[in-house]
């Protein structure tokens, strides 16, 4: 677990509101390792949002440096960026982002669509077995509202394992859903981080969710304040154990 996927460097990044400057950044420093678990943390503003657009490339920093993969982000334009998060990235949003007419297995081929190297055959091959990796395989030709939240969230994760990312990016992923989908969600992440070896990096403000990661990276005020190791890391399936069996999101 020694190779860097990413290595942030003295980040800045400002927003020009009329004549005033909002830094949202103030000087990012992280580096993430292949096969890490990580949490994001902080409060709204603390500039974890921010970071987390950067890291995803969907932003450019003010200054300072970013290499995701061993790769120069700064260095490269609209096109290579799009290439780029389509290859390297893999992305899980609290809102799932799903084809409301779509079924899931369309959804989770979505991304291979602009993979030109993959053929049709393939794309649903691969499409296929990431829903079977996520314990969807019957729900695969359901559309998006016949299916239940934590449904939902894991096509989401499927969709984001379908090209094979170098990492996840999950911005608050859990935050729609109830305390036993929650850790549900967060077993299959844990799984796919210590089985599969999947780098993932998780946005989210609850602490609960942030001591089941490997390490989390504290923001406050722009600035990364804290860097805490999980010493006694929890499992998601002793939580989902200890929690009043009754009707709940599957």
């Amino acid at each position: 677990m020694n190779h860097l996927i990413i290595e942030v460097d003295n980040l800045k990044k400002d927003f020009y509101v009329g004549d005033v400057t909002v830094r949202a950044l103030k000087g990012v420093n992280i580096q993430i390792r292949k096969g890490e678990f990580v949490a994001i943390m902080g409060a709204s503003g603390s500039g974890k949002s921010t970071m987390l657009n950067i890291l995803g490339c969907l932003d450019k920093p003010t200054s300072g440096s970013y290499k995701l993969d061993g790769i120069s982000i700064s260095e490269l334009n609209k096109n290579e960026l799009a290439e780029l998060r389509n290859h390297k990235l893999g992305f899980v949003f609290q809102s799932y982002n799903l084809l409301s007419r779509t079924s899931a297995l369309e959804n989770v081929e979505l991304p291979l669509f602009y993979n030109s190297s993959v053929n049709s055959r393939e794309r649903k091959e691969r499409a296929i077995a990431a829903l079977e990796a996520v314990g969807l395989a019957d729900r695969m030709h359901h559309m998006p509202n016949q299916l239940s939240g934590g449904q939902q969230q894991r096509v989401a994760i499927a969709r984001s394992l379908v090209n094979d990312p170098v990492v996840i990016l999950a911005d608050e992923a859990t935050g729609n859903l109830d305390t036993r989908t929650s850790f549900e969600i967060l077993e299959l992440f844990q799984r796919l981080n210590t089985d599969e070896g999947k780098t993932i990096v998780f946005v989210t403000h609850e602490p609960d969710i942030a001591r089941l990661t490997s390490r989390n990276i504290i923001f406050r005020d722009g600035l990364v304040i804290k860097e805490l190791l999980v010493n006694e890391k929890v499992l998601a399936s002793d939580l989902l154990k200890s929690l009043p069996i009754g009707d709940h999101e599957n």
